[in-house]
C-alpha cells in the first residue's frame, strides 16, 4: 500500500508538471504545434533511461523510489494519448506536414533521449 501511495503522489506531481510545461510551451512557442507534449515526452524518455539505468547499477536505489519516479512521476509527465490525439487533430485541421513532422520528430527525439539518458546514467554511476 505504501508503494501505491508514493506512485499516486508522484503521478500527481508529474501531471502538474506536464500541465505547467504545456502552459509555458504554448505561451513561448504558440499553440499551432503541440510543443508541450513533445517536450514532456522527450524529457520523460531521457529521465526514465537515467532512472532505470541508475536503478540497475546502484544497489541502494529503493524499489519504491524507482516506482514512484517511473510509473508515478514520469507516467504522469509523459503522454502518448495526447501525442496521438494532437497528431490526429493536426491532420483533421489540414496540417498534414505538421502531423508528419510531429510523428517523426517525437519518435526520433524520444529514442535519442533514451540513448543519451543511458549514456549519462552510465557515466554518472561509473564516476
Amino acid at each position: 500500500m505504501e508503494r501505491f501511495l508514493w506512485v499516486c503522489l508522484a503521478g500527481a506531481a508529474g501531471c502538474g508538471t506536464r500541465y505547467l510545461v504545456g502552459l509555458w510551451a504554448g505561451g513561448r512557442f504558440g499553440a499551432s504545434f503541440p510543443y508541450g507534449t513533445l517536450i514532456v515526452n522527450v524529457a520523460g524518455c531521457f529521465l526514465i533511461a537515467v532512472v532505470m539505468q541508475t536503478a540497475l547499477n546502484v544497489v541502494s536505489f529503493s524499489p519504491t523510489l524507482r516506482l514512484a519516479l517511473t510509473t508515478g512521476f514520469l507516467g504522469g509527465l509523459t503522454t502518448y494519448s495526447s501525442f496521438a490525439y494532437e497528431t490526429t487533430k493536426l491532420v483533421q485541421d489540414g496540417a498534414r506536414g505538421a502531423a508528419l513532422w510531429n510523428v517523426g520528430i517525437t519518435t526520433l527525439a524520444c529514442f535519442a533521449a533514451v540513448v543519451l539518458g543511458l549514456v549519462v546514467a552510465h557515466a554518472l554511476t561509473k564516476a
